[in-house]
Protein backbone atom coordinates (compact mmCIF):
# COMPACT_ATOMS: atom_id res chain seq x y z
CA UNK A 1 0.00 0.00 0.00
CA UNK A 2 1.28 3.10 -0.85
CA UNK A 3 0.71 6.44 1.65
CA UNK A 4 -0.50 9.50 0.35
CA UNK A 5 0.84 12.28 0.88
CA UNK A 6 -0.81 15.79 0.83
CA UNK A 7 1.27 19.04 -0.89
CA UNK A 8 0.57 22.48 0.65
CA UNK A 9 -0.91 24.63 -1.63
CA UNK A 10 1.03 27.16 -4.21
CA UNK A 11 1.30 30.72 -2.89
CA UNK A 12 1.69 33.05 -5.82
CA UNK A 13 5.15 34.92 -6.13
CA UNK A 14 4.24 39.00 -6.20
CA UNK A 15 6.35 41.09 -8.69
CA UNK A 16 7.78 44.68 -6.77
CA UNK A 17 6.79 47.80 -8.62
CA UNK A 18 5.16 50.71 -8.54
CA UNK A 19 1.39 51.26 -9.63
CA UNK A 20 0.02 53.96 -12.25
CA UNK A 21 -0.91 55.81 -9.30
CA UNK A 22 2.87 56.17 -7.68
CA UNK A 23 4.13 56.87 -10.90
CA UNK A 24 1.70 59.71 -11.71
CA UNK A 25 2.35 61.18 -8.03
CA UNK A 26 6.46 60.90 -8.61
CA UNK A 27 5.92 62.67 -11.55
CA UNK A 28 4.10 65.44 -10.36
CA UNK A 29 6.64 66.04 -7.08
CA UNK A 30 9.39 66.10 -10.35
CA UNK A 31 7.64 68.62 -11.99
CA UNK A 32 6.66 70.84 -8.82
CA UNK A 33 10.64 70.69 -8.23
CA UNK A 34 11.66 71.19 -11.42
CA UNK A 35 9.48 74.54 -12.26
CA UNK A 36 10.64 75.74 -8.85
CA UNK A 37 14.38 75.28 -9.78
CA UNK A 38 13.54 77.02 -13.11
CA UNK A 39 12.26 79.65 -12.30
CA UNK A 40 14.37 80.44 -9.41
CA UNK A 41 16.92 80.27 -12.05
CA UNK A 42 15.09 82.72 -14.40
CA UNK A 43 14.63 85.40 -11.37
CA UNK A 44 18.44 84.83 -10.87
CA UNK A 45 18.88 85.47 -14.65
CA UNK A 46 16.69 88.30 -15.07
CA UNK A 47 18.11 90.07 -11.88
CA UNK A 48 21.94 89.62 -12.75
CA UNK A 49 21.23 91.16 -16.32
CA UNK A 50 19.11 94.09 -14.86
CA UNK A 51 22.27 94.64 -12.54
CA UNK A 52 24.19 94.51 -15.65
CA UNK A 53 21.98 96.88 -17.54
CA UNK A 54 22.07 99.54 -14.77
CA UNK A 55 25.63 99.66 -14.49
CA UNK A 56 26.31 99.90 -17.67
CA UNK A 57 23.77 103.04 -17.67
CA UNK A 58 25.74 104.58 -14.85
CA UNK A 59 29.22 103.61 -16.53
CA UNK A 60 28.07 105.67 -19.41
CA UNK A 61 26.99 108.48 -17.66
CA UNK A 62 30.13 108.59 -15.27
CA UNK A 63 32.07 108.40 -18.84
CA UNK A 64 30.58 111.67 -20.11
CA UNK A 65 30.71 113.55 -16.84
CA UNK A 66 34.71 112.72 -17.12
CA UNK A 67 35.52 113.44 -20.19
CA UNK A 68 33.17 116.66 -20.88
CA UNK A 69 34.75 118.16 -17.12
CA UNK A 70 38.01 117.71 -18.02
CA UNK A 71 38.03 119.55 -21.53
CA UNK A 72 35.20 122.05 -20.71
CA UNK A 73 37.26 122.91 -17.60
CA UNK A 74 40.20 123.52 -19.17
CA UNK A 75 39.88 124.70 -22.66
CA UNK A 76 40.98 127.83 -23.95
CA UNK A 77 38.58 130.74 -23.46
CA UNK A 78 41.03 133.02 -25.42
CA UNK A 79 39.96 131.15 -28.71
CA UNK A 80 36.16 131.21 -27.86
CA UNK A 81 33.14 128.25 -27.85
CA UNK A 82 32.28 128.05 -31.25
CA UNK A 83 28.73 126.23 -30.77
CA UNK A 84 26.74 126.79 -27.71
CA UNK A 85 23.72 124.37 -28.36
CA UNK A 86 21.47 122.28 -26.25
CA UNK A 87 23.48 118.84 -27.07
CA UNK A 88 26.44 120.30 -28.77
CA UNK A 89 29.76 122.15 -27.77
CA UNK A 90 32.54 123.19 -30.07
CA UNK A 91 35.97 124.54 -28.02
CA UNK A 92 39.26 124.42 -28.23
CA UNK A 93 40.72 122.00 -25.27
CA UNK A 94 44.41 121.80 -23.68
CA UNK A 95 46.53 119.13 -25.39
CA UNK A 96 49.77 119.82 -23.63
CA UNK A 97 51.84 122.31 -22.53
CA UNK A 98 56.00 123.46 -22.47
CA UNK A 99 57.81 126.36 -22.59
CA UNK A 100 60.19 127.79 -25.29
CA UNK A 101 64.02 126.62 -25.14
CA UNK A 102 65.16 128.32 -27.94
CA UNK A 103 64.26 129.20 -31.24
CA UNK A 104 65.34 128.93 -34.77
CA UNK A 105 64.53 131.60 -37.13
CA UNK A 106 61.35 133.56 -36.82
CA UNK A 107 58.77 130.56 -37.40
CA UNK A 108 61.14 127.54 -35.48
CA UNK A 109 60.35 126.74 -31.64
CA UNK A 110 62.76 124.25 -29.69
CA UNK A 111 61.18 122.35 -26.66
CA UNK A 112 62.72 120.35 -24.11
CA UNK A 113 61.98 116.63 -23.41
CA UNK A 114 59.00 115.28 -21.79
CA UNK A 115 60.75 113.54 -19.27
CA UNK A 116 63.56 113.97 -16.99
CA UNK A 117 66.17 112.24 -14.63
CA UNK A 118 64.57 114.14 -11.94
CA UNK A 119 60.92 114.01 -12.81
CA UNK A 120 60.64 117.72 -13.08
CA UNK A 121 59.97 117.64 -17.14
CA UNK A 122 58.69 121.39 -18.80
CA UNK A 123 56.56 119.43 -21.42
CA UNK A 124 53.28 117.10 -21.12
CA UNK A 125 51.17 116.44 -23.40
CA UNK A 126 48.27 114.44 -23.37
CA UNK A 127 48.42 113.32 -26.69
CA UNK A 128 51.24 114.72 -29.47
CA UNK A 129 50.16 118.12 -31.21
CA UNK A 130 50.11 117.80 -35.22
CA UNK A 131 49.64 120.33 -38.07
CA UNK A 132 45.84 120.36 -36.89
CA UNK A 133 46.83 122.05 -33.81
CA UNK A 134 47.32 125.47 -32.56
CA UNK A 135 49.82 127.03 -30.34
CA UNK A 136 49.52 129.74 -28.19
CA UNK A 137 52.70 131.62 -26.63
CA UNK A 138 52.91 134.02 -23.93
CA UNK A 139 53.80 137.27 -24.87
CA UNK A 140 56.37 139.83 -22.52
CA UNK A 141 54.52 143.13 -23.11
CA UNK A 142 53.72 145.62 -21.55
CA UNK A 143 52.36 147.66 -24.38
CA UNK A 144 48.88 146.22 -23.58
CA UNK A 145 48.10 143.84 -26.21
CA UNK A 146 47.20 140.42 -26.05
CA UNK A 147 49.22 138.41 -23.03
CA UNK A 148 48.79 135.41 -25.54
CA UNK A 149 49.54 134.82 -29.27
CA UNK A 150 48.39 132.34 -31.08
CA UNK A 151 49.77 130.16 -34.39
CA UNK A 152 49.34 126.96 -36.26
CA UNK A 153 51.71 124.23 -36.43
CA UNK A 154 52.89 123.18 -39.55
CA UNK A 155 55.85 120.63 -38.02
CA UNK A 156 55.76 118.51 -35.02
CA UNK A 157 58.77 116.30 -34.58
CA UNK A 158 61.58 115.25 -31.61
CA UNK A 159 65.22 116.63 -31.62
CA UNK A 160 68.30 114.65 -31.36
CA UNK A 161 69.28 114.03 -27.92
CA UNK A 162 72.56 115.91 -28.73
CA UNK A 163 71.07 119.40 -30.05
CA UNK A 164 71.42 122.27 -27.19
CA UNK A 165 67.98 121.79 -26.33
CA UNK A 166 66.87 118.08 -26.67
CA UNK A 167 63.49 117.54 -26.52
CA UNK A 168 61.31 118.58 -29.48
CA UNK A 169 61.16 120.85 -32.34
CA UNK A 170 58.01 123.11 -33.44
CA UNK A 171 57.35 124.95 -37.10
CA UNK A 172 55.02 127.73 -37.14
CA UNK A 173 52.70 128.97 -40.01
CA UNK A 174 53.47 132.57 -39.08
CA UNK A 175 56.41 134.29 -37.25
CA UNK A 176 56.73 134.45 -33.58
CA UNK A 177 56.75 138.03 -32.46
CA UNK A 178 60.07 139.72 -30.49
CA UNK A 179 57.76 139.53 -27.23
CA UNK A 180 58.09 135.92 -27.30
CA UNK A 181 61.37 134.61 -25.74
CA UNK A 182 63.14 132.26 -24.34
CA UNK A 183 61.26 130.81 -21.48
CA UNK A 184 57.63 131.97 -22.56
CA UNK A 185 55.37 129.49 -21.64
CA UNK A 186 52.86 127.66 -24.58
CA UNK A 187 50.05 125.95 -24.52
CA UNK A 188 49.20 123.28 -27.44
CA UNK A 189 45.17 123.57 -28.36
CA UNK A 190 42.60 121.54 -30.63
CA UNK A 191 39.51 122.14 -32.12
CA UNK A 192 36.83 119.64 -31.83
CA UNK A 193 33.13 119.00 -31.04
CA UNK A 194 31.25 116.89 -28.79
CA UNK A 195 27.54 115.85 -29.50
CA UNK A 196 24.70 114.05 -29.23
CA UNK A 197 24.25 111.77 -32.06
CA UNK A 198 22.00 108.91 -33.69
CA UNK A 199 24.13 106.00 -34.78
CA UNK A 200 23.13 103.26 -37.24
CA UNK A 201 22.27 101.18 -34.69
CA UNK A 202 18.95 103.76 -33.93
CA UNK A 203 20.66 104.78 -30.15
CA UNK A 204 22.02 107.74 -29.71
CA UNK A 205 25.56 108.05 -28.22
CA UNK A 206 28.50 111.10 -26.85
CA UNK A 207 30.64 111.43 -30.12
CA UNK A 208 33.89 113.68 -30.72
CA UNK A 209 34.49 115.21 -33.81
CA UNK A 210 38.26 117.10 -34.50
CA UNK A 211 37.58 120.27 -36.00
CA UNK A 212 39.82 122.40 -38.50
CA UNK A 213 42.67 124.43 -36.22
CA UNK A 214 41.50 128.34 -37.83
CA UNK A 215 38.65 129.31 -40.51
CA UNK A 216 35.03 127.91 -40.52
CA UNK A 217 34.48 125.22 -38.58
CA UNK A 218 34.72 121.92 -40.39
CA UNK A 219 34.74 118.85 -38.39
CA UNK A 220 35.58 114.97 -39.68
CA UNK A 221 33.70 112.00 -38.98
CA UNK A 222 32.50 111.29 -35.72
CA UNK A 223 33.69 108.88 -33.31
CA UNK A 224 31.79 107.72 -30.72
CA UNK A 225 33.19 107.66 -26.97
CA UNK A 226 30.20 106.66 -24.69
CA UNK A 227 26.81 106.01 -24.16
CA UNK A 228 24.08 104.49 -25.16
CA UNK A 229 21.82 107.52 -23.70
CA UNK A 230 18.30 108.95 -24.01
CA UNK A 231 16.98 109.63 -27.04
CA UNK A 232 17.59 113.47 -27.90
CA UNK A 233 14.58 115.34 -27.42
CA UNK A 234 14.06 119.61 -27.17
CA UNK A 235 12.72 118.74 -23.75
CA UNK A 236 15.56 120.02 -21.06
CA UNK A 237 14.33 117.16 -18.36
CA UNK A 238 14.42 114.15 -20.74
CA UNK A 239 16.91 114.52 -23.48
CA UNK A 240 19.97 112.25 -22.96
CA UNK A 241 22.50 115.24 -22.98
CA UNK A 242 22.36 118.71 -22.08
CA UNK A 243 24.64 122.20 -22.38
CA UNK A 244 23.57 124.36 -20.53
CA UNK A 245 25.94 127.35 -20.49
CA UNK A 246 26.00 130.93 -18.03
CA UNK A 247 27.92 133.61 -17.34
CA UNK A 248 29.67 135.10 -14.08
CA UNK A 249 26.29 136.31 -12.87
CA UNK A 250 24.73 132.96 -12.93
CA UNK A 251 22.49 134.09 -16.11
CA UNK A 252 21.77 131.65 -18.61
CA UNK A 253 23.36 132.60 -21.86
CA UNK A 254 21.55 131.47 -25.16
CA UNK A 255 23.24 130.40 -28.42
CA UNK A 256 23.46 133.61 -29.91
CA UNK A 257 25.25 135.13 -26.61
CA UNK A 258 29.30 136.09 -26.49
CA UNK A 259 30.74 132.69 -25.88
CA UNK A 260 33.83 135.38 -24.42
CA UNK A 261 30.68 135.74 -21.52
CA UNK A 262 30.64 131.72 -20.23
CA UNK A 263 31.97 131.30 -17.07
CA UNK A 264 30.49 128.09 -16.62
CA UNK A 265 28.70 125.03 -17.98
CA UNK A 266 26.32 122.59 -16.77
CA UNK A 267 26.28 119.16 -18.17
CA UNK A 268 23.20 116.51 -17.47
CA UNK A 269 23.37 112.99 -19.08
CA UNK A 270 20.72 110.30 -18.59
CA UNK A 271 21.61 107.16 -19.84
CA UNK A 272 18.83 104.59 -20.20
CA UNK A 273 19.20 101.03 -21.47
CA UNK A 274 16.78 99.31 -24.00
CA UNK A 275 16.77 96.13 -22.04
CA UNK A 276 13.24 95.81 -19.91
CA UNK A 277 13.39 94.13 -16.82
CA UNK A 278 10.58 93.25 -14.39
CA UNK A 279 11.17 95.60 -10.74
CA UNK A 280 8.38 95.08 -8.25
CA UNK A 281 5.97 93.46 -10.42
CA UNK A 282 6.46 96.23 -12.87
CA UNK A 283 8.16 96.21 -16.29
CA UNK A 284 11.01 98.76 -16.18
CA UNK A 285 14.35 99.90 -18.20
CA UNK A 286 17.26 100.62 -15.91
CA UNK A 287 18.24 104.27 -16.51
CA UNK A 288 20.92 106.71 -14.63
CA UNK A 289 21.48 110.35 -14.74
CA UNK A 290 23.66 113.04 -13.58
CA UNK A 291 24.38 116.91 -13.63
CA UNK A 292 28.02 118.86 -12.86
CA UNK A 293 28.38 122.42 -12.88
CA UNK A 294 32.19 123.19 -14.54
CA UNK A 295 33.53 126.49 -13.78
CA UNK A 296 36.19 127.39 -16.49
CA UNK A 297 39.60 127.91 -15.35
CA UNK A 298 41.18 129.66 -17.86
CA UNK A 299 38.87 132.91 -17.77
Amino acid sequence: MFALTQRAPRVPLRRAGVTLAEVAVVLALVGLLGGTVGLTLIRQQRFYRGTTELLHAREGVRDAIELLSTDIRGMSTADTVRLLADSAIELFANIGSSVVCDTNGATGVGLPSASSVRGNALTAFLVQPDTGDIAVFHRNSLDGQSEWERHRITGFAARAPGAACPGFVLDLATPLSAQVRTGAPVRFIRRGRYSLYHASDGRWYLGYRRCNAVGASSCGAIQPLSGPYRDYNSNPRSTGLLFEYFDASGIRLTPGSSPFAIARVDVTARAESKQRIVVEGRVTAPRDSATVAIAIRNR
